[in-house]
């Protein structure tokens, strides 16, 4: 009864995948809901390149890159109507703004 308790509790489907892409693996990871947890690349066993993160509801909460294993570059985190831009630096923060989504002003036509 425990063993079926526990395999309810954890679907088979949030266990993470990994796909050879070039010479990069792409992991997805997910949450227990099922729903994706984060997603990116591995060169030579390090984070390397593009990384998304979502919440439990899908929404994307996290954007940025690593390089060998280390943050690097502008990071975005999304937390409600704010939007946080951090600079990264030898994997340290160099840099941030906030910005309030709702008065940034959209200027696709």
């Amino acid at each position: 009864m425990a063993l079926m308790f526990s395999v309810y509790m954890y679907p088979q489907d949030t266990q993470p995948t990994f796909e050879k892409v070039g010479k990069m693996v792409k992991a997805t990871y997910f949450h227990e809901n099922g729903e994706m947890a984060q997603t990116g690349y591995y060169l030579n066993g390090k984070l390397h390149g593009q990384w998304l993160m979502y919440n439990a509801e899908g929404k994307k909460i996290a954007s940025g890159a690593y390089m060998d294993g280390q943050r690097t570059g502008k990071w975005f985190f999304w937390e409600g109507d704010l939007l946080r831009e951090v600079d990264f630096s030898d994997n340290r923060i160099a840099s941030v703004k906030n910005w309030n989504q709702s008065e940034i002003v959209s200027i696709d036509k």
